[in-house]
């Protein structure tokens, strides 16, 4: 498993939508520890081209992180609610598409990576046993217990663990508005639940922002932590610069499908306040009718109408280059561990 060489167990986040850069990439894989591509809202070409100019700055593996895609919402669902948003702002064609989920799928068994990862849904047991079968993992991202025993019954080979404090989208395989009544899980809860009932590698995501979080998350089974909010401030990091600026304010995040149609976190601001309450499930229609408002608001730099998607520790984002983070995470995570076996266990 590649999850077992690593010298750091670090992996970067599949940050889609502009953060995910092969320069990223490279820049963690170098620091030992493990990338993933973002290639949501990417054509196959542009895929393949990513995927080219990182194996051109590197020899290490790196891995590749596809949007599995769902069914189309009718329009009536959600025409009320574009009605609602054109009132104020300029809008784009609702449209559906698949993420161009076949062709990018040919491509990876063609020119096989390291790792394929897999957010929105799980993909068919044919799929995963294509990839394995030209020397590729499968790690399926999953939010609970019921998600995971899928994953693992079509062959998934590691389960990435998505707490609910992690930013951008959840990686629920279906989203329910009647599941919002229900606490959605941390991801220690998570960790916990899924390495007592599976025999699968696990990685943790969500929230894990400090080395001290990367050793919570190993010392409750993980093989890994995911993280993707803390590398966005980093040069390396295609993070836009609206949302650059906004990280270090101490804003509070909020779950919202507003921008997308899907439930997401990121920072508060007046756009999520004003159209969470009536935001519909229709993804990715809503993420293409809102493209545009997003665009005009980042060049103007106002930062309530773009979607600041972040973890609950966004805080914690240092300005530093993603191989210096790397080292230095890993330097914390030791000490912390160091330090929490050093704790005496009082006596009950």
């Amino acid at each position: 498993m590649i999850i077992d060489d690593l010298n750091v167990p670090i992996v970067l986040a599949p940050m889609a939508g502009g953060p995910s850069t092969p320069e990223l990439t490279v820049a963690v894989a170098a620091a030992g520890g493990f990338g993933l591509l973002a290639a949501g809202y990417l054509s196959a070409t542009d895929t393949a081209a990513r995927i080219t100019a990182t194996r051109a700055a590197t020899d290490a593996p790196f891995g590749v992180n596809l949007f599995v895609p769902g069914p189309a919402t009718p329009a009536a669902e959600f025409a009320d609610y574009l009605a609602e948003l054109a009132r104020e702002h300029t809008l784009g064609d609702a449209a559906y598409d698949t993420d161009d989920w076949a062709a990018k799928l040919d491509l990876l068994v063609a020119d096989p990576v390291a790792v394929v990862s897999f957010t929105f849904g799980c993909p068919s047991a044919e799929a995963i046993a294509r990839l394995r079968a030209v020397g590729t993992e499968s790690w399926v991202t999953v939010t609970s217990a019921a998600e995971a025993r899928i994953a693992v019954e079509r062959g998934a080979d590691v389960l990435i663990a998505q707490g609910a404090e992690a930013g951008g989208h959840r990686a629920t395989f279906v989203d329910r508005p009647e599941d919002d009544a229900t606490d959605p899980l941390s991801v220690l809860a998570l960790l916990q639940i899924l390495t007592a009932a599976s025999d699968r590698p696990v990685v943790a995501t969500g929230g894990i922002s400090t080395g001290a979080g990367i050793a919570a998350a190993l010392a409750a089974g993980a093989a890994a932590a995911q993280l993707g909010t803390v590398f966005l401030r980093c040069p390396e990091a295609g993070t836009n610069a609206v949302h650059r600026a906004a990280l270090s304010a101490d804003t509070p995040t909020m779950l919202t499908r507003a921008f997308t149609g899907r439930q997401a976190r990121g920072l508060r601001n007046q756009f999520m306040v004003e159209h969470s309450a009536n935001a519909p499930v229709a993804y990715p229609e809503i993420h293409y009718a809102t493209a545009p408002l997003r665009a005009e608001a980042r060049a103007a730099g106002n930062p309530d109408n773009v979607n600041l998607w972040a973890g609950q520790t966004h805080t914690l984002a240092p300005e530093l280059p993603a191989g210096e983070l790397v080292r230095t995470l890993a330097a914390d995570t030791k000490a912390a561990l160091k330090a929490a076996l050093s704790r005496r266990i009082q006596a009950c």
